[in-house]
This record gives C-alpha cells, structure tokens and sequence, in this order.
C-alpha cells in the first residue's frame, strides 16, 4: 500500500512537470502562430474553440458558472490581450519569467483586496524579484521595451484575478470546466467585437498548418490537459508540492525559447530570471500564494493559463 502511495506521488509529480513543460513552451508556441495571424483573431480562435469543447458542461450545475464567470472572463480578456501582445513583442524568454510575478505579487493583492496581511518574509521575496525584472531587462542598461511592460501588467492582473476569483466563488459549489468554458467564451466574444470594431477587420482566416497545430496544442494540452493534471495531483499531494514543482515553468520556458527560437539570454538575464524564480519559491513555500496559474476557477489556477 505504501509503495502504491508513493508511485502516484511519483505520477503525480511527472504529470505536474509535464504541465510546466507544457506551459513553458506555450510562449513560444504563441509567438508562432502569431507569424500566422493577428493577436485578436488568435484569441479569438484559440478561446472560441476552448469554449466549444466546454460547452456540455454548461449543463445543470455548471451554469451556475455564469454570474461569476462573466466578470472574470472580463478579466481574463484583458489579461490575454496584454499577455499575447507581450509576448509578441518582447522574447518568449522574458515573457516567461516576467509573467511568474504574478505569485510574488498576489499575496500583495490578496492585502489590498481582502484585507490578508502577507507574512513579512514576502517582503524580501519582493524586493528579490523586483532585482530580478531589473536584471532581467538589462540592469544598469534598463530597457524595459512595451512587450516587457505588458507582461508585468498581464502578471498584476493575474493576481487580481485570483482574488477576484476567490471572492465571487466563495462558498458556491462551482464546476472548474464550467467557469473556464464561461471565462473562455467571454474572450472569445471580446476578441471578436474589438476586431470588427477596427479598421480592416479580421483576415481570412490562416491556412498554414504550423498555426493550427499551435492553437490546437495550446488547447488541448496548455488548457484541457493542464486542468486535468493539476486537479488530480492536488488529490495526491498538497498544494504547496505542487506549486513548487509549477514553479520551474519560467525555467522551461527560457530553455525552449533558445533551442526552438534561438533566443539568447545573457549571464545578466539568467541571473535575473533565477531570482525572479527564487522569489516565486520562497513565495510558495510561504503558504499564502495561489497556485501557478489561477485554474480559472478550479483552484484559482489553471485557466489563467488556459
């Protein structure tokens, strides 16, 4: 029995680092398709289809998603546009690490919003990570370009969307498919409506295969896949194990930004990326930070990422 118990740690665990692996190539991935088509039709697309698959789930119980999910789809929508746009204008790498704050900083919010006090090690987890971002955009050079500053406010707003989260589903039996199906297709439809409001539309849609096996990976397996997989391990092992181990996201990010893209972080940007992720871990093991990735409803974590 106890050899049972520790093998589905251990599958627990290598699903978890399957997920970061997944979720770090997801910039790049991202920034592919965009050589394909504009941020407001990729969005569009990739949460369109999202939305479809989640559909059933809207059934019965799951529309009780609905009143919740609409303001933080709302939410959501301005954390994508500033996330993909980001992404599409600085490197996947700094993308990756920069959108990591968002631990760091939700602690913060959680005091401005809902009045809990961070513990005072957090603190000096903040200032880490702020030497971090400054090393990471070029230290006594800063460069922060409009990719990186979108990237910090797409992190700022993910904090907030765990505490928005949090407050309106508080004591409310609420399917995690069926909040991320709601939250999903209010992105969608923003996407929509702000591309047609626009000179020039929309494009017809791409017809690249390279476009649509990103979109479909981005679906399938940084959303529907990563859902599955956080929820099962957080039966397994506690939140904080599995926290941690999201936590070498950025680092996977870094990595196949540079074998797939041929990005190059400099000693200086590595150094900064390893304190922002030493920052995220003293967070996390603090015990007051949300997982990874606000689920979009499910544990505050994985739609965030959808």
């Amino acid at each position: 029995m106890k050899g049972a118990t520790k093998q589905g740690l251990w599958l627990a665990d290598g699903m978890l680092l399957m997920v970061a692996l997944i979720w770090g190539s997801s910039y790049a991935v991202a920034k592919q398709a965009l050589l394909f088509y504009p941020v407001l039709g990729f969005l569009a697309i990739r949460f369109g289809l999202t939305f479809i698959l989640l559909l059933p789930q809207l059934r019965g119980a799951g529309r009780r998603a609905l009143r919740p999910g609409l303001p933080l789809g709302l939410v959501m929508l301005v954390i994508f546009l500033c996330e993909t746009w980001g992404v599409l204008l600085t490197s996947a790498s700094n993308a990756a690490f920069l959108i990591s704050l968002c631990v760091v900083i939700t602690p913060f919010m959680e005091w401005l919003l809902l009045r809990q006090r961070p513990h005072n090690t957090l603190f000096l987890a903040c200032a880490l990570s702020l030497a971090g971002v400054w090393l990471l955009t070029g230290g006594p050079q800063l460069s922060l370009n409009l990719g990186d500053a979108l990237m910090l406010a797409a992190a700022l707003l993910r904090a907030v969307l765990v505490c928005l989260t949090r407050r309106l589903t508080a004591g409310r039996e609420i399917p995690a498919l069926a909040l991320t199906a709601v939250q999903s297709g209010v992105v969608a439809a923003g996407c929509i409506l702000l591309a047609v409001s626009l000179p020039g539309g929309l494009p017809a849609l791409p017809v690249e295969p390279g476009f649509w096996f990103g979109t479909l990976y981005l679906v399938l397996f940084a959303t529907l896949f990563a859902m599955f997989a956080q929820n099962r391990a957080l039966g397994r092992s506690s939140a904080t194990r599995v926290s941690l181990l999201m936590g070498s996201e950025p680092l996977f990010g870094a990595l196949i930004a540079g074998l797939w893209l041929g990005e190059r972080l400099a000693p200086m940007g590595w150094a900064g990326g390893l304190l922002i992720m030493l920052a995220t871990a003293w967070t996390l093991h603090s015990g007051r930070a949300a997982p990874t990735r606000p689920a979009a409803g499910i544990d505050d974590g994985v739609a965030t990422r959808a």
